[in-house]
């Protein structure tokens, strides 16, 4: 157990404000929450690689514009330089990195286990009030797009102000039309800066439910973005939900920073309930007994969860035919459609009306704009005939570079392996495949049983099965491989490791 962790925990609890106490507080910590696997937007985004990772509406990724969200915030407020970041085990290279390209070094908690919204703020919270200050967290999705940052900060700032006082505040989108992919905030009491009373939350409507809610005036869409202080979401979380906060401060006691990484104990998180923010929090916020109140601030910059391509076409500019191109595509008296070429061949539209085109190297999604919210339900069924496509790219990106899987057969698989300057792969063995190495460019270092030797270009090398090996990028200059593979078996499974710089040996 760290003693300075839980000294931390035990002072912010101490100098906890009360609700409706107005103390000073001027310290922002962005919390990023990314956790998310975003299936509506297969085949794109996948569990290995989901979409908050992806450029869905530009060049870089939708995690990366996140974590530039709140550059050049009003100077009246003290910004954490190091936001929260928390992720899945799978993802945390990749966020890390992304996060590093961008200039912003953040702390990366690692969820031990998928346990949703709440469990994942309350790790952040135990971040950021560890060292016993307290701070308000700005905790939003990694996978949303705001085309608006100052009118993002100004709704931020009115929201922060009500935090100060002990308010839960969300950010609250006035519906523009009425959407089945949202939840609803119906509101109270207007307060300041044109804030309401949180009256109560609604789920995701049926269609003709959705249209009462936008003509009635008293509802707007849940944003998924919260602003808090640290101590009064650990405080209201004790008070709402005590199982769940017990296995989230006994994790976070015990937290492992041996990789550069936040790893909170995985047994006792895996004791908490897996809940939302809105489920085991918000929707109890002023209800007799409570002490806390919830409040939500407008939000008008340009908001999309981008939760289904439908809602991608729709935050993009389009054509005189309202169609939208992303990569190698091509309209012909086609009108309202997003055609999208990944993999790089030509998409051709001809004819087509309100449709959804996506291809990738591996999958091609063709579907009518208005069943986009289908889509989860076909991922389910890929993953249920456990194919790859659910989870993978054809491109896998590992810590240390990538391997594009070319060709396979029942007995071979040829793939094209890419390794980063310096960077070199897990001293490991396989049961089942032999593995032949061609340089197509750079230089490789190899481990082989006892011998280790360079590769330069068109040279090669045999891996026996069960011999101990190892690939290493000793240059400046990416090197790039040629593996083909032959065997029984040639699954990602089959593979031993006995040492491995990014902590992935079991």
């Amino acid at each position: 157990m760290d003693g300075k962790i839980r000294q931390g925990i035990e002072e912010i609890a101490e100098t906890m404000v009360a609700p409706g106490m107005a103390t000073e507080c001027r310290r922002l910590v962005q919390v990023i929450l990314a956790g998310g696997s975003g299936t509506r937007l297969w085949p794109v985004s996948r569990e290995q690689f989901p979409k908050q990772l992806i450029g869905v509406i530009g060049t870089e990724s939708l995690l990366q514009a996140t974590v530039l969200r709140m550059k050049n915030f009003p100077a009246a407020w003290d910004v954490a330089a190091e936001p929260v970041i928390v992720c899945g085990e799978e993802h945390r290279f990749a966020t890390g990195e992304q996060a590093r390209e961008s200039g912003v070094t953040a702390r990366i908690v690692v969820e031990p286990a998928r346990r949703d919204t709440a469990p994942a703020l309350t790790l952040a919270a135990l971040t950021a009030c560890a060292d016993g200050q307290d701070a308000i967290l700005v905790a939003m999705p990694a996978d949303h797009a705001i085309a608006d940052l100052a009118a993002l900060h100004a709704s931020i700032e009115i929201a922060a102000r009500f935090a100060q006082a002990g308010d839960i505040a969300t950010l609250g989108i006035p519906p523009t039309r009425p959407d089945t992919g949202f939840g609803y905030i119906r509101l109270g009491d207007e307060l300041r800066d044109g804030a309401h009373r949180i009256d109560r939350f609604v789920e995701k409507p049926a269609a003709e439910l959705a249209a009462q809610y936008v003509a009635a005036g008293n509802y707007w869409w849940n944003s998924g973005i919260f602003v808090v202080r640290a101590s009064v979401w650990l405080a209201v979380l004790e008070q709402l939900q005590p199982e769940m906060h017990a296995a989230c401060v006994l994790s976070y006691e015990q937290l492992n920073k041996a990789d550069g990484y936040l790893r909170p104990c995985a047994a006792e998180f895996a004791k908490s309930p897996s809940d939302s923010i809105d489920y085991a929090v918000m929707e109890h916020l002023g209800k007799p007994g409570s002490p806390f109140k919830g409040v939500v601030v407008p939000l008008e910059a340009g908001w999309s969860d981008l939760g289904s391509w439908d809602a991608v076409w729709d935050a993009m500019d389009k054509d005189e035919s309202g169609n939208v191109a992303s990569g190698r595509v091509l309209f012909e008296g086609s009108t309202a459609t997003y055609a999208r070429s990944e993999g790089g061949r030509l998409v051709a539209c001809v004819g087509t009306t309100n449709l959804i085109v996506v291809e990738t190297d591996d999958a091609v999604l063709v579907a009518d704009r208005s069943r986009v919210q289908d889509i989860k339900g076909l991922v389910s069924r890929i993953k249920l005939e456990k194919s790859p496509e659910a989870d993978t790219h054809r491109k896998v990106r590992r810590p240390w570079g990538f391997y594009d899987s070319i060709d396979h057969g029942e007995r071979f698989q040829v793939k094209r392996i890419v390794v980063s300057p310096g960077a070199r792969l897990s001293l490991q063995m396989h049961h089942h495949r032999a593995e032949h190495w061609v340089v197509v460019s750079g230089t490789a270092l190899v481990t082989r049983g006892e011998e280790e030797f360079l590769l330069s270009e068109n040279e090669s090398t045999y891996i026996p099965l069960g011999v101990r090996h190892r690939l290493e990028n000793p240059g400046r200059v990416p090197l790039e491989i040629i593996e083909v593979q032959s065997g029984t078996y040639l699954g990602e499974d089959d593979i031993v490791r006995f040492d491995d710089k990014y902590g992935r040996c079991s």
